[in-house]
């Protein structure tokens, strides 16, 4: 499916068709364990034209009921932030590493991920993205494949297959973390997704 889905252009009702055919195949996956204690297969949402991709680690509880990303407490802030720059959220692309809601939110096991990477390197290949936002360590080793953590890689810019890449603080890690003190992860995460708005601006120039 990957390769059918690489193209320059395609028109919006291409990509919507496309995508669909992609959610559908997604939603019968039953590649890995976590299929057996899913609820709802979460493949992502946002702007099929989108520009920017925001990439997560994997669905929660709330994402499992609802068949949506980010939308419990981790991803409420993520809209907050999202909005705060200056961007709608109907406007970017939202998706996890992992489709499907690992144990008690536990960190999705190599095998998950290497049998789940095919829907995301779908995703990728439909929307085409110039910006991809890493959110946490597991999406940064899978984009990146290195040793460092993300407090390390954080709000530096890195190029993958052509697109920029910045690795940001995942939100679930800011709720752990609640200090507001200049330095600390909340005032980082505001001036990485800054940098990413002025990325993105210059992207519309």
């Amino acid at each position: 499916m990957t390769e059918m889905l690489y193209q320059a252009q395609r028109s919006p009702q291409e990509r919507t068709a496309l995508y669909q055919l992609l959610r559908d195949a997604a939603n019968r996956c039953e590649q890995c364990g976590l299929c057996r204690s899913r609820k709802n297969v979460v493949v992502g949402e946002g702007s099929l034209t989108s520009r920017i991709m925001f990439v997560g680690e994997g669905p929660g509880e709330v994402e499992d009921n609802s068949g949506r990303p980010f939308v419990g407490p981790a991803g409420q802030l993520l809209t907050r932030i999202l909005e705060a720059a200056g961007f709608k959220r109907d406007d970017v692309y939202i998706t996890n590493i992992v489709k499907c809601r690992p144990p008690n939110n536990r960190v999705p096991e190599i095998e998950e991920v290497l049998n789940c990477q095919r829907w995301l390197e779908a995703q990728i290949a439909l929307l085409q993205p110039q910006i991809i936002v890493c959110l946490g360590n597991t999406p940064l080793k899978w984009f990146l494949h290195g040793t460092e953590g993300i407090t390390k890689m954080r709000g530096r810019w890195f190029t993958w297959r052509g697109a920029a890449l910045m690795p940001m603080f995942h939100p679930s890690y800011l709720l752990r973390n609640q200090s507001r003190e200049r330095g600390g992860p909340k005032d980082l995460t505001w001036r990485d997704i800054q940098e990413i708005r002025q990325r993105y601006e210059s992207l519309r120039g």
